[in-house]
């Protein structure tokens, strides 16, 4: 079953802009990010992770307990019609630490937007909230500071003020490592980020899941790593529909790690496509979490059962 749909937005509408892992690198480029939005109608309203530099650590966007306030009041404050994450880095987890999802409304569902670490987030979202989320570009990263004719931005923004009109995500460039279609929820995200939630009360096991996995700058020995403790995990990949692999980059020979991939997901008895066009280092297509979709990895498409969000909020 599909999760709670949000929302798409509409020009006007005020968002969040905030950091739950590490510092923005660029205030140039979050600042370039805004004007980016302001360009297509939103109304950002940065919170002060966003703008904090590492006060408590440098790898660190202000304290545990900051970032967990600024997430708590951005998914609670109805001013908020989204949230959008300024970067990723590290810091996902401890900021899950310290949530009480009690405090958030799960009836009155928003768009969350963010890759990488955030897939910790999102991963959450899902299990604690019952919230579709969205895995794609953020404000201080490529794809989206570069401005409103970005890929990457265009597509997210596509999503959110028509979702209607998108039915379907096609991936030219990808190839069926295992043919086949199957049906079933999307979910997954960074590789590195669903592995180091195993064990805790965030991770939502793949059963009757299209999973969908990318990660970067990983030396080929951990990568291997990462993807075999997917595969170990007691129960987590019982049931999986199929498979749907993004980008590795920075990870190595990317012949080595083509043939990694086939290795570790070949084997499972369901269609597995690879070279989608999300993650890092590309244009990036938004890939929803929880929504019901149909992998045809032969024709290299994910087509959604219903619109991945609800029309967006009238007045």
């Amino acid at each position: 079953m599909a999760l709670l749909r949000p929302a798409g937005l509409k020009p006007g509408d005020t968002v969040a802009v905030l950091c739950a892992s590490s510092p923005v690198a660029s205030q140039d480029h979050l600042e370039s990010g805004l004007r980016a939005m302001e360009s297509v109608g939103l109304k950002p309203k940065v919170l002060g992770t966003a703008r904090d530099g590492g006060s408590v650590y440098g790898y660190l966007a202000g304290s545990d307990a900051e970032r967990a306030a600024d997430l708590t009041h951005a998914l609670n404050d109805p001013q908020y019609a989204g949230v959008f994450l300024a970067c990723g880095g590290y810091g996902a987890q401890r900021t899950l630490e310290l949530m009480d999802w009690e405090r958030v409304d799960s009836a009155a569902p928003k768009v969350v937007v963010g890759y990488s670490d955030v897939t910790a987030l999102l991963e959450a979202i899902a299990v604690k909230l019952g919230w579709v989320s969205l895995f794609g570009p953020m404000v201080a990263c490529s794809g989206f500071w570069q401005g409103a004719d970005e890929y990457g931005f265009r597509e997210l923004m596509r999503l959110l003020y028509t979702p209607a009109d998108v039915k379907q995500l096609t991936f030219p460039d990808a190839r069926a490592v295992v043919s086949g279609a199957a049906e079933g929820l999307t979910l997954g995200g960074t590789a590195s980020l669903l592995a180091a939630s195993f064990g805790t009360d965030t991770s939502y096991p793949a059963r009757d899941a299209i999973l969908f996995l990318e990660d970067v700058d990983e030396y080929p020995f951990l990568l291997d790593r990462i993807l075999t403790q997917i595969r170990r995990v007691e129960g987590y990949l019982d049931g999986v529909r199929g498979i749907v692999l993004g980008t590795f980059t920075e990870c190595g020979d990317p012949e080595l790690i083509d043939r990694l991939l086939v290795d570790r997901f070949g084997d499972l008895g369901v269609p597995v496509l690879a070279g989608a066009n999300i993650g890092h280092n590309c244009g990036m297509q938004t890939y929803p979490i929880g929504v019901s979709a149909r992998l045809d990895a032969d024709a290299g498409t994910l087509t959604f059962a219903e619109q991945v969000l609800a029309d967006p909020a009238q007045g």
